[in-house]
């Protein structure tokens, strides 16, 4: 399996399993919607190697910077960072993989983003996103819930969300995380909502992976 260096990261597995799927490799082009941090696109900047190129988009204009650091610090020169909403999604070029994470739960219209990024691939590429489904995650048994999260349970709906943006669905499945007591699930638990598990059993929201192409066939 693919090992992105997200060590600390509980949902890494998924992604992983993606790409390996895809086989990403050395001079791909990406964008990563979302990028925050930009630890996903640094990692993805190392596996596609200074013949490649991962745009880092976030609507956040502190996030460039932070983005720009990350990648200066890891070397991967390729990682370009830019200031756009996923809305208003509009690259230099076409590209191979276009991934988001955590994105769509909080957009105001997850479908126009979706077709935004359909719309940035090149014919034959990919499109990766991952979307939780919140209720669906449980402490000591009581669901989870996030109200800050405009769709917190869009990631039931993204199998047929990917369809409606004109993609062939490849793959869709879901994995959730789960743990009790001190370690990486509680943590980061406490680091999502300040709150501390302490013993109890935790399973996280299941994260839903899904892959999407665009037809060869479609325009450019």
């Amino acid at each position: 399996m693919i090992e992105l260096g997200l060590r600390n990261d509980v949902y890494r597995r998924p992604l992983s399993t993606a790409l390996e799927r895809l086989g990403l490799t050395e001079g791909w082009r990406c964008v990563d919607v979302g990028a925050g941090a930009g630890d996903v696109s640094v990692a993805l900047a190392a596996m596609v190697g200074i013949n490649g190129r991962i745009y880092a988009v976030d609507s956040d204009p502190k996030a460039r910077d932070v983005v720009a650091e990350a990648a200066a610090g890891a070397g991967e020169a390729q990682v370009i960072a830019l200031t756009q909403s996923g809305e208003d999604l509009r690259l230099p070029e076409a590209v191979d993989l276009a991934f988001c994470r955590f994105l769509l739960l909080h957009v105001f219209d997850p479908q126009v983003v979706l077709r935004k990024m359909a719309g940035a691939v090149r014919p034959g590429g990919f499109v990766v996103v991952q979307e939780p489904i919140t209720s669906a995650g449980r402490i000591g048994g009581i669901p989870m819930s996030m109200p800050g999260a405009r769709h917190p349970d869009i990631g039931s709906m993204l199998p047929g969300y990917v369809i409606d943006a004109g993609l062939t669905l490849l793959d869709a499945w879901a994995e959730a995380p789960a743990g009790a007591g001190p370690g990486p699930i509680a943590d980061y638990l406490e680091e999502l909502t300040e709150v501390n598990p302490g013993d109890e059993s935790v399973v996280l929201p299941p994260l839903v992976t899904v892959i999407g192409q665009r037809s060869e066939s479609q325009a450019e």
